[in-house]
């Protein structure tokens, strides 16, 4: 999970009551992807996939607000696409995490676990630490929970669940020193960072990934937990999937710039009480054939397309996809074949399809993001290449194999997100 890829700001440094050590006004870390021999284990495009169709259908659930109210941190499980190694606590503990810009706070598994999902490595074991502590009730952190949970001791409990309600996590807030391996050789290190230690965990997780990564909007994700000290900047730039054993990198404050020829820039919009990050979609270009984005929703207009870092396709609602897909029937001189579990429209790869498709052009307010066959068709494992594009849930999200190739930055001082097209392999 980018990924969402992140309205409420309580003094953003609040929740950290010591420096973060070292980098102060910027750093770069590694992304794995999770289908890379470097992630430890490989999982084939259709699990992609499947993830990120069962993400698309829980972030918009509207039985979510009225049966639990009191939830404010989407969890997305095996919907994120990109690892990140985190090491955590004295003696520091390695682990993976998936990092989903559409999710807020940071939680991994601990021990003791009432029940937890199969994970290969140990679980993280809070007695074995001298700097773990649990969190009052009373830290700023616990009341941004909205409202905060608290057992009969007066200390903070967390719970965010998926909206199929198959899959949840639950557990103690607590604080503990996080370290952040970066690209130059030297930890992030931030002595007392909030994050969920999970207690209480079941769904469809992946047996070698330990937790999430918050990148969310929301005051706990690790963005707004890192504050001032990385100006309100990150970005990230995904190498192609193809390219199983380079790494991606995600940045933050001065090393988060998006500049030189060829950026454009867009307004970013955030929601109160939303993790995640929304852009304005106006239109989609197949060709030299526009088609205007229409939405019936007036608040629309603050944002209608969830720009998302863990998922792999790009949803769009259902009316305004088959538009789409009618048009690429006419322009493709080839005859479709049996359609995937996900995606709708495929050909034999043999014939060439990534040759044949046309460019496809999505027309945000004041930018144009143009994608070529590599962000836009998927080559299946059984002769297949399919469009990464699919009919989801009432409103859209572009997913990360748009992304991929592109330098992509967010800076929410200025409400901005900005890209341009880059080898992301050199970045």
């Amino acid at each position: 999970m980018v990924p969402g890829l992140f309205l409420c700001f309580i003094s953003t440094l609040s929740f950290l009551t010591s420096p973060i050590q070292s980098h102060s006004s910027g750093f770069s870390i590694n992304l794995i992807h999770r289908d890379s021999p470097l992630s430890a284990y490989y999982d084939n495009l259709r699990n992609s996939l499947r993830r990120s169709m069962i993400r698309s259908s829980h972030i918009f659930t509207p039985k979510l607000a009225s049966r639990l109210p009191t939830i404010r941190s989407p969890l997305t499980p095996q919907g994120g696409e990109y690892l990140m190694k985190i090491s955590v606590g004295t003696p520091p503990r390695e682990f993976l995490a998936v990092v989903d810009t559409g999710s807020d706070l940071t939680w991994i598994q601990c021990k003791p676990c009432i029940n937890c999902s199969k994970q290969m490595s140990p679980l993280f074991d809070p007695n074995k630490s001298s700097t773990y502590r649990k969190q009052p009730c009373q830290s700023k952190a616990c009341q941004s929970l909205q409202p905060p949970l608290c057992d009969n001791n007066n200390f903070c409990k967390y719970e965010v669940f998926n909206g199929d309600d198959l899959s949840h996590s639950t557990g103690d807030l607590s604080l503990e020193s996080f370290a952040f391996e970066s690209t130059s050789g030297k930890p992030v290190i931030v002595p007392k960072f909030s994050f969920g230690c999970g207690r209480l965990n079941r769904g469809r997780f992946d047996d070698l990934t330990n937790g999430i990564v918050g990148l969310g909007n929301g005051d706990l994700s690790i963005f707004n937990q890192l504050g001032d000290t990385i100006q309100g900047k990150f970005s990230y730039c995904m190498v192609p999937l193809k390219l199983r054993n380079v790494s991606s990198k995600i940045s933050f404050g001065n090393d988060a710039l998006v500049s030189g020829s060829g950026v454009q820039t867009t307004q970013l919009f955030t929601k109160d009480q939303d993790t995640f990050y929304y852009l304005n979609l106006e239109s989609v270009s197949i060709g030299d054939r526009n088609l205007k984005f229409e939405t019936n929703n007036a608040n629309d207009n603050n944002g209608n397309m969830i720009i998302d870092s863990a998922s792999i396709a790009t949803y769009l609602p259902s009316e305004f996809y088959q538009k789409i897909e009618d048009e690429l029937r006419r322009i493709i001189p080839l005859t479709p074949v049996e359609r995937e579990e996900v995606l709708r429209l495929c050909y034999k790869i043999e014939e060439g399809v990534e040759q044949k498709v046309p460019n496809i052009t999505f027309h945000f307010t004041g930018a144009d993001w143009k994608l070529g066959a590599l962000n836009t068709v998927l080559g299946m494992h059984d002769g297949k290449s399919c469009l990464s594009i699919a009919p989801g849930a009432s409103k859209a999200i572009f997913g990360n194999l748009q992304q991929m190739n592109y330098l992509v930055g967010f800076d929410l001082n200025d409400k901005t997100l900005s890209f341009k097209k880059t080898d992301c392999t050199k970045y």
